[in-house]
């Protein structure tokens, strides 16, 4: 498909979103929080999730299906009974957006952007470097390396492409409206237990979407079947298979294709790891633990083993890396026909 007419339908979808949006906001207006207001807003919550299904280019389907289709609509169900950063008194309907959109702080929103100091700016530069270096290198020399040298290239790809557009989206945005965005990665390779990797190191807007939707209502039902102690178990193993199914689903979008279960075996596998890990700490009662400079390398080497046995392999088959330099060359080539139809004055 050609870049103008992914434009055309990104702008279409937007439009749409942005349509969704607004009703929701006026819904919350008029409609008590609960049943009614949910069965007013699902609509709009099916309808996003099949906003992915209008695009092809990479870029666009992870930015919607992850910001709208996930995060989106987990925020927008949380609002239905007035929960969540939607549900924040007084907002308007342009910060309505912003939030439901992006991973906006609404407790610090009132602070204003705080722009990048020079540390972080030269950090995302050497990520940057970093990344474009290892796309060069995959794109032109995969097949003269190492399969497992070639997986670790693809793995920090995947990791650095992450990262980078989340930074840099919600920059934009804090640009934009004058607000303090989440950090959304705090060097997840520093980890020194699942719980710090997944609850505080990687991708913190997912766990502080699916806390309170999923983990939070699960662990308040296991209470009075389990027990106060043990009720976090099953909310664990709950909210590992939703995010499970929200990332498969993520990757039928890209590639259309039925899901063949190792990115639901993965996140199954680390929700039962990450319980054993809350087992042995309340057994001993939190007073044995492994020193961090043996933990961090354990916590990294089982995160990428399993990553390039059950995760990885779903990133190849919907081959990114190769859609993701078709992006990037239909825009160098959309930017070269601009530049040469532009008259001599502007040049």
């Amino acid at each position: 498909m050609e870049l103008k007419e992914e434009v055309h339908n990104f702008m279409r979808v937007a439009l749409c979103a942005l349509i969704s949006l607004g009703y929701c906001y006026f819904v919350g207006k008029i409609v008590r929080k609960g049943v009614l207001r949910f069965l007013s807003i699902l609509p709009v919550v099916v309808v996003f999730l099949f906003i992915p299904l209008s695009l092809t280019s990479v870029h666009m389907i992870g930015a919607f299906s992850f910001y709208i289709s996930w995060l989106g609509n987990f925020k927008l169900i949380l609002f239905a009974f007035e929960k969540g950063p939607l549900s924040t008194p007084s907002m308007t309907l342009l910060r309505f957006f912003a939030v439901a959109c992006f991973p906006i702080d609404v407790t610090q929103s009132d602070k204003g952007f705080s722009k990048p100091n020079k540390t972080s700016l030269f950090t995302y530069g050497t990520k940057g470097l970093v990344l474009a270096v290892c796309l060069h290198l995959y794109h032109h020399h995969k097949e003269d390396v190492h399969p497992m040298m070639a997986w670790c290239v693809f793995g920090l790809i995947v990791y650095l492409m992450l990262e980078l557009f989340v930074a840099l989206s919600s920059t934009i945005v804090g640009l934009f409206l004058k607000v303090e965005l989440d950090q959304q990665f705090d060097e997840p390779y520093l980890a020194t237990s699942l719980q710090d990797f997944w609850g505080r190191r990687w991708n913190v807007m997912v766990n502080r979407i699916l806390h309170p939707s999923v983990y939070e209502p699960m662990r308040i039902l296991s209470i009075n079947v389990v027990g106060r102690l043990w009720a976090p178990v099953p909310a664990i193993l709950t909210t590992f298979l939703v995010s499970g199914i929200m990332h498969e689903l993520i990757f039928f979008y890209f590639t259309r294709e039925w899901p063949t279960g190792e990115v639901m075996l993965f996140f199954a596998l680390h929700g039962v790891c990450l319980v054993l890990e809350v087992v042995i700490k309340k057994a001993t009662r939190y007073k044995w633990s492994l020193p961090n400079n043996l933990s961090r390398p354990l916590v990294l080497a089982f995160v990428l083993a399993t990553s390039y046995w059950l995760f990885l392999p779903e990133l190849s088959r919907c081959n990114m890396i190769e859609r993701a330099f078709e992006d990037y060359v239909a825009v160098s080539e959309l930017a070269t026909d601009v530049v040469r139809t532009t008259p001599v004055f502007f040049k």
